[in-house]
């Protein structure tokens, strides 16, 4: 039996923006899209000589000096000081970092430069610009007229083009980019990570009815008994479609194939809510990741998605999965390759750390430490990893500024707007290792409240640090009021101690709550070999691993849930700067910088092949 049920829908998207743009157009693989990605023309611009002139006065819009309005200089005769000309060329998607060895350690502004003819479009047809992500600060150009700017290095935004903006050739596109950090953004000047900047992930046109179905949001409900619905093979799914501009009257279909589902909703205004019944379903899962094609309609405008249906929950001290307890068997990873010395931004780069997560047997990955391509959730859905993804909320943020809480909140509704339809996310993360104080907690429990706020659908958690006092690990950050798990980062055994300081190590968890290890893990150079003892050495890291597991065993509390080691993948930071051992490099991965597995890697394999036999 299909049953129709249509409800008001919240404001889930009311969330302040700090950015001139409209609200964020999802999946745009399932749309009518074309690439901007390629070869693309840049000027390297430290004093910023393309904003103000040599009297340090902002340029205005028509001035020809300003870099926003210099085409590609084709002829020797028009040549100056400064525009944009072949062979300085630099490719999109990817960071200028690793693209030229002068860019290595380059913070500042690029502009970059390309052309596209306009696409053949309907009357009753707009053309949006959308960016995947470009960091950090990116302000957008066409023919000399400015679209908008966005701040958030990791979240895609978008602009709507004026048609009469559009010529039929040669469109000039300027995109000034700059990764300069600051104490006021997110994330702060302090990090552990390299500051790759410019266009890092796709660029590309969405061509789209005037109106159309912006945003959309379609799950198990959560509050049925799971039990229940599995036993009866009857489920309620709900969510909401949401258009990008009020109707007075409209028509939105979706339909699911496979369940030989076809609805219709009535909608007034911009947006409507859905709950419906569903017979024999497929739930997805770590096992079986199954994958329903869902598609929506309205207007001669039709949006295609792929989505599993799961209900991710915690009942007491355990997490649950479909109504089964669940041990994370994680780890944590960057967005970077680190055998080519760049950003991560492509399916086949998904696919690749994906297959090294399975290879270690691993069922979770903590995405760090801020949201990674799209590609990762989509093959993550496909392949049944789970994913916890966070905003870059990283160690001394400016609690105090409420611009910058503005910031965070913006990027958290970008990042969840984005991937709230992917079943593999199962946690959204608010922050990492930040400083308990009153401030403090005030700003990341407002980040909680509003993840729950714009998605109660799945877990919201935060990096906490654990507390020392007479030989007693506790946990009691007020912060832990507010999340769904207690996470906690601990590095017993290679900060101030060595790895059989956890051979004796008590613990003491404040809160009743699944208990995580968000992180742990100690740093060995790959190929350097030694006694035990000599930290940076594959023994030593061994040795880590093996005491860690051993306290996982028999002194953790029975809360304990999960854990997801530091990390994957040795990865560049400007902080490591140990020159024997570290060279630019933080060596806590289980791989090294060219891809050969470390001993630690074959630890941690085993055990979580043993916890994979036992159905955890």
């Amino acid at each position: 039996m299909n049953k129709l049920v249509l409800l008001y829908l919240p404001l889930i998207l009311s969330l302040t923006s700090v950015k001139a743009q409209e609200n964020l157009i999802v999946n745009t693989h399932g749309r009518k899209t074309i690439s901007l990605n390629g070869t693309w023309h840049y000027i390297i611009d430290p004093y910023e000589t393309g904003f103000y002139d040599y009297r340090f006065k902002e340029r205005p819009e028509n001035d020809p000096g300003a870099y926003w309005n210099k085409p590609l200089i084709t002829k020797k005769a028009d040549w100056t000081e400064h525009g944009y000309k072949d062979p300085y060329t630099i490719e999109v998607p990817g960071d200028w970092n690793s693209q030229d060895r002068m860019f290595l350690y380059y913070e500042g502004t690029i502009w970059y430069q390309r052309t596209f003819d306009k696409p053949t479009v309907n009357a009753d047809e707009d053309i949006y610009l959308y960016f995947a992500a470009v960091n950090y600060e990116a302000h957008v150009y066409l023919n000399g007229k400015k679209l908008g700017m966005h701040k958030g290095g990791f979240t895609p935004f978008n602009f709507r083009i004026p048609p009469n903006l559009l010529k039929d050739y040669d469109n000039n596109l300027v995109i000034h980019v700059n990764n300069n950090r600051h104490k006021d953004e997110i994330p702060t000047v302090n990090t552990d990570w390299w500051n790759y900047g410019g266009i890092t992930r796709d660029v590309k046109l969405i061509i789209t009815s005037k109106q159309f179905i912006e945003q959309y949001h379609v799950q198990l409900d959560q509050k049925q008994d799971i039990a229940k619905a599995k036993k009866k093979d009857k489920y309620l799914l709900s969510g909401w479609i949401k258009l990008n501009e009020p109707v007075t009257t409209g028509l939105i279909s979706l339909s699911i194939p496979e369940l030989k589902i076809k609805k219709e909703f009535q909608v007034k205004g911009d947006s409507v809510q859905i709950a419906f019944e569903v017979d024999e379903l497929d739930l997805w899962s770590t096992e079986n990741p199954k994958l329903y094609d869902v598609i929506f309609n309205f207007n001669k405008h039709s949006i295609n998605d792929k989505i599993g249906f799961r209900k991710i929950e915690v009942d007491g001290t355990k997490i649950l999965l479909n109504g089964n307890e669940i041990f994370l068997r994680g780890i944590c990873l960057h967005e970077e390759i680190p055998d080519e010395r760049r950003r991560a931004y492509s399916k086949k780069d998904a696919l690749k750390m994906l297959g090294q997560v399975r290879e270690l047997n691993a069922n979770m990955v903590r995405l760090s430490h801020y949201p990674h391509s799209v590609f990762m959730p989509k093959m993550a859905d496909s392949l049944g990893i789970l994913l916890w993804t966070e905003i870059p909320v990283y160690w001394t943020i400016d609690f105090k500024n409420p611009e910058v809480l503005k910031k965070a909140q913006s990027q958290l509704k970008e990042m969840i707007s984005r991937d709230r339809n992917r079943a593999s996310v199962i946690t959204w993360g608010v922050g990492n290792e930040t400083p308990v104080s009153e401030v403090r907690t005030r700003f990341m429990s407002t980040l909680v409240k509003d993840a729950k706020k714009i998605d109660p659908t799945r877990l919201v958690a935060a990096a906490l640090e654990v507390g020392y006092n007479r030989g007693v690990n506790y946990v009691d950050d007020p912060l832990g009021e507010y999340t769904d798990i207690v996470a906690l980062n601990e590095y017993l055994g290679w900060y101030g101690s060595t790895p059989e300081a956890c051979q004796t190590a008590q613990w003491k968890i404040k809160y009743s709550k699944p208990f995580f290890i968000s992180e742990t893990g100690a740093g060995a150079k790959g190929g350097f070999h030694d006694q035990k003892e000599m930290r940076f050495s594959e023994e030593y890291q061994q040795w880590y691993y093996e005491e860690q597991i051993k306290m996982f065993k028999n002194q953790f509390p029975e809360s304990f849930s999960g854990v997801a080691p530091w990390i994957l993948n040795d990865f560049r930071s400007p902080k490591r700067n140990n020159p024997e051992y570290q060279e630019g490099w933080n060596r806590k991965g289980l791989i090294d910088e060219n891809g050969n597995k470390k001993l630690a890697f074959y630890t941690l394999q085993q055990y979580y092949k043993e916890l994979k036999s036992k159905g955890r």
